[in-house]
């Protein structure tokens, strides 16, 4: 693969979306949050802008280009200080799914709206005892004359309460080995058995998380997404995605504190020079910084595999653009809080948040212990422990 850099269209879309991130900014989140209330009005102006449909086709009233511009609108937000976590799951998962393998009524009915941001889709796989391991997912589908039934339990399921329906990970049962198969059904909001209760969470975000109970959820035969003998194809083509831009969260997050520590170790000064003329305070920002930079670089790298159809090596580079940027995310807030000193811990400075926000990154939507094990089984071919 040749050098991924920017093209120029890349740069003039960063610097429009930094340009929109600033209007709103850090203040703007944080007020949100403090009112219960959600994003509506960076969501609306980001829709307006192209912005939040910039991955989906054309066809269906979205940009036509992919996880790398989608990325990019993402990062430059968080850097601002105003991400928008919605972006990882509707437009990047639920829409690449439905664009690649959804019906053409499925398209018609979601696409235009994921695009222009006035519906938006959740994205339900984890389950209280399955965690990481997809394997494990004891939600089921069951034919019953021309409908499906589902069953089954979801946590940790980002904006339900805001989703126009959820595009739920369920198994059904093959009827020649009778092995269950994943599959992927879209369940809308106020679907009969489908109930929702919010999970009390430390983490401070606009974006509130659910736990879902899916009691005999009766969906018509076309609620099923693709084609029922491909589900863990259709599967994994969301989750390269959610890690690329997962990945983008991190480094936009990161970037942010960065940003935020740099700015008061050039301007406090309690001896003769400022702070950050100390080795210090500037070798740990600068090695933040690297890392950081480092982990863009994987991002990009797996958003072009990605979006040039190589999945396969589109699915090692996402899992460690993840994994490098949870990890550069947690070390630059750290780093950052630890700058300011008492101040990192005030409100008015409004770092300390990001610390419970940026563990995030190491935790959702996959562990980096999980990464390692994609990695030393996938990459380096050693033998699985499980």
């Amino acid at each position: 693969m040749s050098t991924v850099l920017e093209t120029e269209e890349h740069r003039a879309l960063r610097a429009a979306v930094a340009a929109l991130g600033k209007r709103y900014g850090r203040d703007y989140m944080t007020s949100v949050v403090r009112d219960g209330s959600h994003p509506r009005e960076l969501w609306a102006e980001a829709a307006k802008l192209g912005y939040l449909g910039v991955n989906l086709p054309e066809e269906h009233g979205g940009g036509g280009s992919g996880m790398a511009e989608l990325s990019i609108v993402l990062e430059e937000l968080g850097a601002a200080g105003s991400p928008l976590l919605m972006m990882v799951v509707s437009p990047a998962i639920c829409g690449t799914v439905i664009a690649r393998f959804g019906t053409d009524t499925q398209k018609r009915q979601w696409l235009p709206g994921l695009a222009d941001g006035s519906l938006t889709m959740a994205f339900g796989i984890t389950e209280p005892d399955a965690g990481s391991n997809s394997h494990r997912i004891t939600t089921t589908a069951r034919r019953d004359g021309g409908e499906w039934v589902l069953t089954g339990r979801k946590v940790f399921v980002s904006g339900v309460d805001i989703a126009d329906a959820t595009l739920i990970v369920g198994r059904t049962e093959d009827a020649r080995s009778g092995k269950l198969k994943p599959c992927l059904f879209i369940v809308p909001r106020e679907a009969p058995g489908f109930q929702r209760s919010q999970i009390d969470m430390e983490l401070q975000a606009p974006e509130k998380q659910f736990e879902l109970v899916l009691d005999d959820v009766r969906l018509p035969a076309d609620a099923l997404v693709g084609d029922e003998d491909a589900g863990l194809l259709q599967l994994f083509a969301g989750l390269n995605p959610e890690r690329i831009m997962t990945a983008a969260f991190g480094i936009g997050m990161g970037r942010y504190a960065l940003g935020r520590a740099v700015e008061y170790a050039k301007t406090r000064q309690v001896w003769k020079e400022p702070i950050g003329s100390h080795q210090a305070i500037a070798h740990p920002l600068a090695q933040a910084h690297i890392e950081l930079e480092l982990a863009r670089l994987m991002m990009q790298k797996a958003a072009r595999l990605y979006d040039d159809g190589d999945d396969i090596g589109a699915g090692e580079a996402a899992n460690m653009a993840k994994y490098a940027a949870g990890e550069a995310c947690v070390k630059a807030v750290d780093q950052a809080v630890h700058t300011l000193g008492g101040n990192g811990l005030t409100r008015e400075y409004g770092l300390a948040s990001l610390i419970t926000a940026s563990r995030v990154a190491r935790i959702a939507p996959v562990s980096r212990e999980m990464i390692l094990n994609y990695v030393s089984h996938q990459s380096l071919g050693l033998p699985k422990s499980y």
